[in-house]
């Protein structure tokens, strides 16, 4: 089982003494998305975890606290796009706190398991084809050597998306110079030892390898066992990443990035931010008198034979 922390929300950046405790405790408690009522179980033993997916856009929270994951494998997306504050508004300054934070990680990780991630792409006035090309490859300058991969992806259209961004000036491009972008940040990023990925996007020139964020092959690398997993079918049809279980909520993430699909109500992000309890085994709240508590069978997927992983 691969647990994903997460695509709904930041919990390195804002529940990380919570995701600590819920592995001390092994086990958490996660929402359906679908049916608020309805909570599932999850076993977080090591017996059971074959690695962890951290998705965010600022890990120093958790650096301190890496040595309390113990001997679990896992490795980190970190998204650092080259946006002001009116399109990322609560981040901190990248400067100052996100790059040198990124490389802090790198330094005690290895560059191999910090991934880069530089999306969404988002074109308006202010930020052309242009603009990213000058600050990709600002970007990729003071990355270089502190991570191998940087997976890039466009703009979904989500009507919320639509409705954050609409005073924004919008803008988009064709499919010819969306494929002609891609192409020169991939010049750029093999300029700085950076290997280019795109993530689901058809917008993709020939040569560019299709990124796969979780990824069984850099769990098999780290722990020299093969994992039987196969494509996530709860994902996009385009999209090849491996099988995993999110233990985040959507509207909990104080980032405020306006591009985002995870939070798509104020109001809730408001109430859940002033509801989250480090201790409970829920992200937000407590479990309520009428609440469904299913338990979810999760297994391993290693398959128990050692072998020599090759880079």
């Amino acid at each position: 089982m691969i647990i994903s922390a997460s695509r709904r929300t930041d919990i390195p950046s804002f529940f990380s003494e919570w995701f600590i405790k819920r592995l001390e405790e092994k086990y958490v408690y996660v929402r359906s998305p679908f049916n608020f009522k309805l909570i599932s179980k999850i076993s977080l033993s090591p017996e059971v975890i074959d690695g962890i997916v951290f998705w965010t856009k600022n890990a120093v929270p958790m650096i301190p606290k890496l040595n309390r994951l113990g001997a679990l494998p896992f490795y980190f997306h970190w998204t650092v796009n080259p946006y002001g504050k009116d399109i990322e508004p609560y981040l901190p300054s990248k400067n100052d706190t996100l790059i040198p934070g990124f490389k802090r990680l790198s330094d005690k990780l290895g560059n191999d398991r910090v991934i880069w991630r530089y999306n969404p792409i988002v074109f308006t006035g202010k930020y052309t084809a242009a603009y990213h090309l000058y600050y990709f490859e600002k970007l990729s300058n003071k990355l270089s050597g502190y991570t191998k991969r940087c997976i890039v992806s466009f703009l979904d259209y989500y009507e919320d998306t639509r409705q954050n961004m609409c005073g924004l000036g919008l803008t988009d491009k064709t499919v010819m110079e969306k494929i002609e972008l891609i192409s020169k940040f991939a010049d750029i990023a093999q300029k700085y030892h950076i290997s280019l990925e795109i993530c689901t996007d058809s917008q993709k020139p020939v040569g560019i390898k299709k990124a796969c964020c979780v990824d069984k092959a850099i769990f098999e690398k780290i722990q020299g066992y093969p994992i039987s997993l196969g494509k996530d079918p709860g994902q996009r049809s385009e999209c090849r990443c491996m099988e995993s279980i999110d233990i985040g909520m959507y509207n909990t993430c104080g980032n405020g990035c306006l591009y985002c699909y995870a939070n798509h109500s104020k109001g809730k992000l408001l109430y859940h931010q002033k509801h989250h309890h480090p201790d409970s085994p829920l992200i937000v709240g407590n479990v309520e008198e009428d609440d469904v508590i299913k338990e979810r069978i999760v297994s391993s997927d290693k398959e128990h034979q050692i072998r020599f992983l090759i880079n």
